[in-house]
Parts: structure tokens; C-alpha cells; sequence
């Protein structure tokens, strides 16, 4: 119940966003699946994160269509370009980053979820971010998503993943299914951190990082960012909770489990 409509990138630059109206680009090697299960099925995906070669990587793995089975029918940068691209395509799956200019996954889950909620066509969502932090997933799955994986996942697990959430499946990376489970079994709220909510979404990546003996080089190559903007981050994160040094940092998130 696909069609062969594919992309094309419409702007340049880090916000670059494919819309439908011409086949998609160029896939590199990777990816997985078979002839027969490209031609058996196929999911057409929209790929949302704000690191443009980070979705590069994404399409060159999963993208070969005639192989994988996958057909990737836009891309988005920030949640308003999400929300446009994901409304005009309807996939049936999205990648969502969790951490997004314009208010995160949340956002997008959010509105998103009269399609989420359609009975014909549903457009489910498998989150895939670097952030493997309990309030990132339990935040996007209670926003409405099918999965949560993280971005250490092969290109082959990638695939399988995507096919299984298109058709109604949840799926999760090792261990980050506890999270889940620990946080809808319990009927009480989780309290709110009112310091922790004045950090934005990368700055608590950034913080995590940190806690977690990440040297800044590090940090920026996880994180597809310069090592200026590494220090940038930790410096607000310094000031917004009147912390001196990175080893309070690492005392403080350790002391709020965020490690």
C-alpha cells in the first residue's frame, strides 16, 4: 500500500528538508534485507534529526530500497520542518531524533497526533537518538512512540526495527525497555526538577556526557558538534545551576541518576 514517490532536497545546508516529488537520493553501501524482501514490501520513512551527516549515514545504510525494503521519502532538521514534511508524505515510520531545535521529539509527537492517530493510515514513530537518559525514553513513548532505539544500532538491526514498528510492534534497545516498563507500572508521576528543566535538551546531553568522564573532543564527536560549542553548553549548564566545575557537574547528575 506504498507508492514509488521519493524526495528531493529542497534547501541546502544543515536544514536541508526532502519533500515528495522525485525519487530519492543516491544510497551508499550498508543496509540490510533482500531482493525478494524489497519486493515483497517496502515502509516508506521520514528521517528527522538536526545533524545533517548524521542522516546521510542513515539513508546510505537503510535507503537502498530494492535491498532493504526501506524507502526513505524526507528529511527534517528542526520540529517545523518535521511536522511539514512528515504531513505531506505520511509515512508509515519516522526516525525521530529526540533532541530537535524547536522543542525536541516531544513536539513532534505531539503535533503529530492526529496522524498518529489515524485508523487507515497510522504514521508510527521509532525514536533514535544518542541519549540513552530514562527521561528521554519514557518522555517520547509517553508522547505517543511505537520505539526507542539508540544510535549504536546496526544498519541491519535498523531495518528490522523499522519493518516491526510499522507494523504495530514496540521496540527497544537493550535495557532501555526497563525504563518503560519501571515507569508505566508506577501509577505516581515522577516529580518534577525544577533545575533540571532549566537546562535546555542538549545541554543535558551535554551534562550527561560530562558526568560520564567524556572529554570535550569526545563530546563534540559524539554529539556531530565543535568543541567550542561543547564549551559553550557546559558553561550555561555551570551558570544555570550555580555549579563551579565539572566535578560538581559529575557530583550533581550522579546525585539525580542522569549517568
Amino acid at each position: 500500500m506504498t507508492d514509488a514517490t521519493g524526495g528531493t532536497n529542497a534547501t541546502s545546508g544543515p536544514g536541508a528538508q526532502r519533500v515528495p516529488g522525485a525519487a530519492p537520493g543516491p544510497a551508499g553501501a550498508g543496509g540490510s534485507g533482500s531482493d525478494d524482501a524489497g519486493a515483497a514490501r517496502r515502509v516508506r520513512v521520514v528521517l528527522v534529526d538536526d545533524h545533517r551527516m548524521f542522516r546521510t549515514g542513515v539513508q546510505a545504510e537503510i535507503g537502498e530500497t530494492a535491498r532493504t525494503g526501506v524507502e526513505v521519502v524526507g528529511e527534517a532538521a528542526d520540529v517545523d520542518q518535521a511536522v511539514t514534511v512528515i504531513t505531506a508524505t505520511r509515512p508509515e515510520v519516522v526516525l525521530l531524533d529526540v533532541h530537535l531545535p524547536g522543542g525536541g521529539g516531544v513536539e513532534v509527537l505531539r503535533r503529530s497526533a492526529s496522524l498518529m492517530a489515524d485508523q487507515d493510515r497510522p504514521v508510527r514513530f521509532l525514536a533514535l537518538s544518542v541519549s540513552d537518559a530514562a527521561e528521554d525514553v519514557i518522555g517520547v513513548i509517553r508522547g505517543g512512540a511505537r520505539g526507542y532505539v539508540t544510535k549504536t544500532i546496526t544498519g541491519t538491526d535498523l531495518v528490522d526495527a523499522i519493518f516491526r514498528v510499522s507494523e504495530g510492534d514496540a521496540v527497544f534497545s537493550p535495557r532501555l525497555a526497563g525504563f518503560v516498563l519501571d515507569a508505566f507500572a508506577s501509577t505516581d508521576a515522577p516529580p518534577v526538577d525544577e533545575d533540571l528543566d532549566r537546562l535546555t535538551q542538549r545541554e543535558r546531553e551535554v551534562l550527561r556526557l560530562i558526568a560520564r568522564g567524556y572529554a570535550y573532543k569526545e563530546i563534540a564527536k559524539q554529539l556531530f558538534i565543535s568543541v567550542k560549542t561543547v564549551e559553550s553548553h557546559v558553561s550555561a549548564v555551570l551558570r544555570k545551576l550555580q555549579l563551579s566545575n565539572r566535578h560538581e557537574l559529575t557530583r550533581w547528575a550522579t546525585a539525580r541518576r542522569l549517568v
